[in-house]
């Protein structure tokens, strides 16, 4: 105590005790081989492909092995969707091996094997052993891939000024690519021939334990990749799997580093976030990690809750996302963006309307406004915007319902997804019920049911053209869709057979005769699922609800 009072007398400061030593950014591990009596890994989980490619480069003195996310879902006993591999070969060692292999990326340099053609060929990524480089090593590059292309061409290791890396391409052994890899749970490697798993950080353990740790640095693998905070949020939904402490801890404040990601790889994160089969449970922890705003323009309008009824609308199409899912069913992007962004749309086109613009041009423009705003230019959005423009224009033309528009509109060949659209919407109560049950029996009946249900109908007047309906009711789509027919076809799609049948009901004003009506059942909002119901497919635009409909081109 008085040398503390002499300390002060003598203006002396008290000295700070010692920060605890940071984590180092990577650490190598220490190679385990657990053998199958322990990892239990099932060989009929394995694919073929995959299997056929670890055998040939093995086969030509090459160390491979499947890798990464495919070995963590074989140990909790789910067939991965995707197979990767990691191999000592070089990218142009693996292409010279296989008929049909493409070298892609710059970021990362990878081999694609291809394997069958058309909807049914299957892609097997291929990676060689990455190196351990420190970021001090690498060379500091201003800017972005974009900005920066010139600067980096011929780089093979490259980093941003928050420390992103923006080149990786220094081969090296195994150890140090395990060190490379993100999580303890991603970091593993299986042989199918000897049944043998390699884990360098502990990662059978973390599986067992069902907890997510990244390697090294938390903050330090963040810089390195931003998108590694989306993924440990999509991982943490998708497995069930707590999130370890220190690893989640820098999440919130390195948000930001999002910003500097190209937008088609955010892009491609949020779809696959989407397409989890645990859509809900990823946005709920976007938002209790504060990811919900600014991440993507895509779910920032989605997330939002203007105007009234989107986040309701919004989370009945994830809700039937997560279910089509969790049926095995394929999930096509282009309808859950059309759901995601069709409010941003109805706004506009309700303007435009209010401003005197003609309804099937005024709906147009409201849909290049959105793309522009939302998705921009990134990779693949001619595909996207395609099937999401034809969703929507056909909306309109559900209204017209006179003999030869229904005729030619049910023979659309995205009509199946135009239709689940209009379902999803009368779920949410922002269509007519009665409109979608018309068109769902119409679309389900046989040759002669369709005959007798487009006969009862009365051809209507056309409205001038100049009367603008009011915001917000069914008078808008149903003017827009007398003013003219506008949708592009797409894309065939499987329609879909149902057993279940009930009586038939009179539709419009004149009642017909009784009659079987082979019909889905109808949905019951939130509480589809706990009723027994099979949910529209409005993740997918294909098959509906209580349909058995084998999936059909997203």
């Amino acid at each position: 105590m008085i040398k503390k009072f002499i300390d002060r007398l003598l203006g002396k400061r008290a000295a700070k005790p010692e920060a605890a030593p940071p984590l180092p950014a990577v650490v190598l591990g220490r190679r385990t081989e657990v053998p199958a009596s322990e990892h239990g890994i099932d060989p009929a989980l394995l694919d073929d492909n995959a299997v056929r490619v670890v055998r040939t480069l093995n086969e030509a003195g090459h160390e491979t092995y499947i890798v990464g996310g495919a070995v963590r879902d074989l140990l909790v006993g789910r067939r991965p969707k995707d197979f990767d591999v990691a191999t000592s070969a070089t990218p142009e060692q693996v292409k010279s091996l296989f008929r049909r292999a493409f070298i892609i990326g710059r970021r990362f340099r990878i081999v694609h094997v291809v394997f069958g053609r058309g909807r049914e060929h299957e892609v097997i990524e291929v990676s060689t052993f990455r190196a351990l480089m420190e970021a001090e090593t690498a060379a500091p590059t201003a800017g972005n891939e974009k900005t920066s292309g010139r600067e980096l061409a011929g780089k093979s290791h490259a980093v941003d000024a928050a420390g992103r890396v923006l080149r990786d391409n220094v081969w090296g052994p195994q150890i140090e690519d395990a060190a490379r890899r993100d999580f303890t749970v991603n970091a593993m490697y299986y042989e199918p021939a000897s049944q043998l798993l390699v884990d360098y950080h502990g990662g059978l353990g973390d599986v067992r334990a069902r907890l997510l740790r990244m390697i090294g640095d938390p903050a330090t693998r963040y810089r390195e990749d931003p998108v590694r905070i989306i993924r440990i949020v999509r991982f943490a939904a998708k497995l069930g799997f707590a999130i370890d402490p220190a690893t989640e801890a820098p999440i919130a404040k390195l948000g930001a580093l999002l910003a500097s990601v190209p937008p088609s790889r955010l892009f491609d994160e949020m779809i696959k976030l989407m397409q989890t089969g645990h859509a809900l449970a990823s946005i709920d922890a976007l938002r209790r990690h504060g990811l919900d705003r600014g991440a993507f323009p895509v779910l920032d309008a989605a997330l939002s809750r203007r105007p009234p009824g989107r986040e309701e609308f919004v989370r009945l199409a994830l809700q039937d996302t997560d279910l089509r899912v969790a049926e095995g069913r394929a999930v096509a992007p282009g309808f859950m963006l059309a759901c995601m962004l069709w409010h941003d749309v109805d706004e506009r086109w309700q303007l435009l309307r209010k401003a005197g613009e003609a309804p099937i041009p005024a709906l147009q423009q409201a849909i290049d406004a959105v793309f522009e705003a939302r998705i921009g230019d990134i990779s693949g959005r001619g595909k996207l915007a395609g099937d999401m423009r034809e969703i929507w224009l056909m909306q309109p033309r559900f209204e017209r319902r006179t003999p030869s528009a229904a005729a030619s509109l049910i023979e659309l060949p995205r009509f199946r997804a135009g239709y689940d659209f209009l379902r999803l919407r009368a779920d949410a109560g922002q269509a007519s019920t009665e409109l979608a049950e018309w068109w769902e029996d119409l679309h389900l009946g046989n040759d002669e049911e369709r005959e007798a249900m487009l006969r009862e109908l009365k051809p209507t007047a056309r409205p001038r053209r100049g009367a603008a309906p009011q915001a917000g009711t069914d008078a808008a789509p149903a003017q827009a869709a007398r003013a003219g027919d506008a949708a592009a076809d797409g894309p065939a799609e499987d329609d879909a057979d149902d057993d279940d049948e009930a009586a038939g009901t009179a539709d419009g004003d004149a009642a017909r005769p009784a009659r079987k009506r082979r019909r889905r059942r109808r949905r019951g909002g939130r509480d589809a699922a706990a009723a027994g119901d099979t949910p529209a497919a409005a993740a997918g635009g294909e098959g509906a609800p209580g349909a058995k409909a084998a999936p059909g081109k997203p």
